[in-house]
């Protein structure tokens, strides 16, 4: 069951920021004596592969925040953050933590189920993500773009943090992410008939 939210958080938080999860796995696997990946992921920690993440964390955490660019981005996204999930899954779920001392019991007959499963669910939190973005920058002209994708990476970065250090945290944080989005999706929902109500009673005035 931890395994499990480890993953999830995980994958989740890759569907909101492709990088974030691998960078942190990486950090994590280098620096906290308690975390320990799964050998056919260790090439996360390595130097290369920390300073492309970092590299490629910063430039999507500065794209996201431009109108217009930010729903380019996530067209590119729509293959990275489905990806990145299921490494995160996988990597983060059969990591040796705090919390998981023996990793191999987890899917060991299918090791490939992770992956898939961490897939699965980046992309939904990535076309939840994106279809918000759209939402938002169609009834703000884009200037709430810089303000949802601040609080995306906050919630991508502690989703992550959570999962590696405490999962017990991680889960009570996905089950505020579901509320938020669910009560963000409605907002934006009325707000957008109400702009067409307002555009179709000035057509009819007009």
């Amino acid at each position: 069951m931890i395994e499990f939210i480890i993953g999830t958080s995980l994958a989740a938080s890759a569907g909101l920021n492709a990088w974030m999860p691998l960078f942190l796995l990486g950090l994590a696997d280098r620096l906290l004596p308690a975390m320990e990946l799964p050998s056919s992921w260790s090439w996360l920690s390595s130097d290369l592969s920390l300073w492309i993440l970092g590299g490629l964390l910063l430039l999507e955490i500065v794209a996201d925040k431009i109108p217009a660019l930010d729903s380019v981005n996530d067209v590119i996204q729509s293959i990275l953050r489905p990806a990145s999930g299921g490494i995160a899954f996988g990597a983060g779920s059969g990591a040796q933590t705090i919390a998981v001392d023996d990793p191999a019991a987890f899917f060991t007959d299918n090791t490939w189920v992770p992956v898939v499963v961490g897939i699965v669910i980046a992309l939904i939190v990535h076309i939840v993500k994106a279809s918000a973005h759209v939402a938002a920058n169609t009834v703000t002209g884009g200037l709430a773009a810089p303000v949802l994708s601040t609080a995306e990476d906050g919630a991508s970065f502690a989703l992550a943090a959570a999962a590696i250090i405490v999962p017990v945290v991680a889960a009570v944080l996905l089950v505020g992410l579901v509320v938020v989005v669910i009560l963000g999706l409605r907002r934006l929902a009325r707000r957008r008939r109400e702009n067409n109500s307002g555009h179709s009673a000035g057509r009819v005035s007009t």
